[in-house]
């Protein structure tokens, strides 16, 4: 019996959706039969437990984050991770930061390192904005709201990291001054700011 879909449809949707779950291709109606046959053909490239891409995959330096956003979904990646995707900070972090609801249950995850921090309200779900790597979504907070949360969680980061993002998201985002505040209210560091706004004014 022919297989009801091509190799070749097969590899066109696993290419368009960049970085796949197993789970997903099901729903396309591709049994993980013939995804473990093209794996084991080398045209499909199993990365981690559940997750796959084509051989010819088109790798970029935010690899990492496409791979994370596919296999915890629900995460927003903020703090030091979010800054980094901004270029507002010269830390180069070891752990992917992720925002998950304060009763969500930590990933399992082998590779790469997570560090899962619990945001709730507001703080949870404001700022949030969608960017696209290698086909996949990812969700990370604006710039102006990772400065604010850097604020809120400086003895997690560091203050001498906040205020590195403050002034330059000042210089960058020249008129975001009103962002910047609102986002301050949310995570409610409105008062910890001021002297530091006040002092690159």
């Amino acid at each position: 019996m022919k297989d009801a879909i091509s190799n070749k449809q097969i590899m066109e949707t696993i290419r368009r959706l960049g970085i796949v779950r197993v789970t997903e291709l099901e729903a396309y109606g591709i049994p993980r039969s013939r995804l473990y046959r093209l794996a084991s053909q080398g045209a499909v490239v199993r990365e981690a437990r559940g997750i796959y891409v084509a051989s010819d995959h088109p790798y970029t330096a935010e690899h990492t984050l496409a791979e994370v956003a596919k296999r915890v979904p629900g995460g927003v990646f903020c703090l030091l991770t979010a800054l980094r995707f901004h270029e507002l900070t010269t830390q180069k972090p070891h752990e992917v930061w992720i925002a998950l609801p304060t009763k969500a249950r930590r990933p399992k995850l082998d590779y790469p390192p997570l560090r899962v921090t619990h945001f709730s309200g507001p703080a949870l779900t404001e700022g949030i904005e969608v960017h696209q790597i290698e086909g996949v979504d990812i969700r990370v907070y604006s710039a102006a709201k990772t400065v604010a949360d850097c604020f809120k969680y400086r003895n997690k980061i560091g203050i001498d990291v906040a205020v590195e993002a403050l002034r330059d998201f000042s210089r960058r985002y020249r008129g975001g001054a009103n962002e910047l505040a609102r986002f301050a209210r949310i995570c409610r560091v409105a008062t910890v700011m001021q002297p530091y706004l006040d002092s690159i004014s």
